[in-house]
């Protein structure tokens, strides 16, 4: 097994984890590197939807079920912890979200997103889980 299909294999299993089964490890990650933007309790900075009129950017949204977090599947948001918003947006993307792929290893990445989605409302993560299906069936 690659280590690429490894970490598809662990985000399946995560979009089923328990808030119990994110562990410590993906708690300690999210408190150090994310928090400072994206809030302790998830909550994203106040007026996250509105640019900054001086600078262009957005604020950090919230990581909880108020956002769009979980509006997206387990490669898109493994691709913009790892790379930043530029990945999609496109190089000149006005942010202040970093990639952290020289910062973090992939298996931290999975640590930090799996101990997101343990953090939201059943509801919130079958729903998720149901994007990021219909989101791998698209691309076979």
């Amino acid at each position: 097994m690659t280590k690429r299909v490894a970490i598809f294999t662990a985000f399946l299993i995560a979009g089923l984890a328990s808030p119990v089964a994110a562990g410590d490890h993906g708690a300690a990650i999210y408190d150090n590197q994310c928090a400072s933007c994206h809030g302790v309790g998830l909550e994203g900075q106040p007026d996250w939807q509105t640019r900054d009129p001086a600078t262009g950017r957005l604020p950090a949204p919230p990581h909880d079920e108020t956002g769009h977090t979980w509006h997206h599947p387990d490669d898109v948001l493994f691709a913009m912890t790892k790379h930043g918003p530029q990945i999609f947006a496109g190089p000149d993307y006005p942010s202040d979200m970093p990639g952290f792929g020289d910062v973090l290893s992939d298996d931290d990445i999975v640590a930090v997103l799996d101990y997101i989605k343990a953090q939201w409302p059943e509801g919130i993560r079958a729903r998720q889980a149901d994007i990021d299906r219909r989101y791998r069936e698209s691309r076979q």
